[in-house]
């Protein structure tokens, strides 16, 4: 289902949020956060999805993984289905407060 937010970490340690789109990777809405080792709080993650124009669906919560692209190494992954803030209920039409 889509569009959904995944976060993870990036090459150089941080946390990075994107928001996987119809669109090609390359023009996926992105965020960087810039903490080095500690996850980013619920509410660091909503301002950042807020930024990018989205929102979490309404009771969804955060879906959490590990993977081991090598042996040494294991990445966290992050997941959560999320909607453009326009279609929020009591949104306006323009965007514009």
């Amino acid at each position: 289902m889509l569009p959904q937010a995944s976060m993870a970490t990036g090459v150089y340690g941080t946390w990075e949020l994107y928001v996987v789109t119809d669109a090609r990777p390359v023009e996926w809405p992105k965020y960087e956060f810039r903490h080095l080792a500690s996850v980013p709080t619920p509410e660091e993650r909503a301002q950042a999805l807020a930024d990018l124009g989205y929102v979490t669906e309404d009771g969804a919560e955060w879906e959490w993984r590990e993977t081991r692209p090598t042996p040494v190494a294991s990445v966290l992954i992050a997941s959560i289905p999320v909607r453009p803030l326009a279609d929020r209920p009591g949104a306006g039409s323009s965007g514009v407060a």
